[in-house]
């Protein structure tokens, strides 16, 4: 039913899973709660160097492992001068399935000089900026009105599960809440780490987002958007 569009269930890339039997483990929970679908998204940035070989390999590996869960090519893009040039050099390079669809982090606790600037370049090279859990950055939780315009000028929004049901705490769920109201949220995806506190389950966020909002309001975000990034198709 789900299609999870951020995780990091490839083993030794980053932050995330740190082997091939926690990957492994990861897959099996994310099928297990419902999710048929799932994006790898390793970081791209100052700290971790993407690696397109590796990330394919892997994909293909774990694919055979756990079979029922079909994994797909992503990255968990860090809006830095370098992967910028780098993206729009070679707009398919990072995005999700190599189409139009691209995942981009702001750094942590801020948001840098130009941000509007930036995703306009993205924009117009081709890529579509997907702003990834701008309600776990305390700095954008006091901008909602600047990711409104970003959003008007063609950008979309993914929140993360644990923002939904408070894993990330009161001020992360009342942003999370506020861009809920405001039509502002496109997608809901795990951004797993782990099978733990950071787990790939979506189950429990979307129990609680058709409780407060429908069913018929929540599913696209955590189903039809989600799907449309695969393939490239319009939201």
């Amino acid at each position: 039913m789900f299609t999870d569009i951020h995780s990091h269930i490839l083993y030794g890339l980053d932050d995330g899973a740190e082997t091939r039997e926690e990957s492994v483990a990861m897959l099996q929970m994310a099928a297990a709660n419902g999710t048929t679908a799932i994006v790898a998204t390793p970081h791209a940035n100052a700290r971790y160097r993407f690696r397109p070989d590796v990330i394919e390999a892997q994909v293909a590996e774990l694919g055979a492992l756990v079979p029922e869960i079909a994994i797909h090519r992503g990255c968990d893009f860090h809006l830095q001068v370098s992967n910028i040039e780098d993206a729009i050099a070679h707009p398919a390079k990072y995005t999700i399935n190599h189409q139009s669809y691209l995942m981009v982090e702001f750094p942590e606790m801020s948001v840098f000089a130009d941000p509007e600037g930036v995703l306009l370049r993205l924009l117009d090279v081709g890529l579509i900026p997907i702003i990834t859990h701008p309600e776990r950055n305390a700095v954008m939780q006091r901008r909602l009105d600047d990711l409104a315009r970003w959003v008007e000028c063609g950008c979309y929004v993914q929140v993360t599960a644990g923002s939904c049901t408070g894993t990330f705490g009161r001020s992360v769920k009342a942003a999370t809440e506020s861009m809920m109201k405001r039509g502002l949220v496109h997608f809901v995806a795990s951004d797993a780490h782990d099978c733990g506190r950071r787990s790939p389950s979506l189950q429990e966020a979307y129990a609680a987002l058709v409780a407060a909002w429908g069913e018929e309001a929540i599913r696209p975000l955590f189903v039809d958007n989600p799907r449309a990034t695969l393939t490239g198709d319009s939201i």
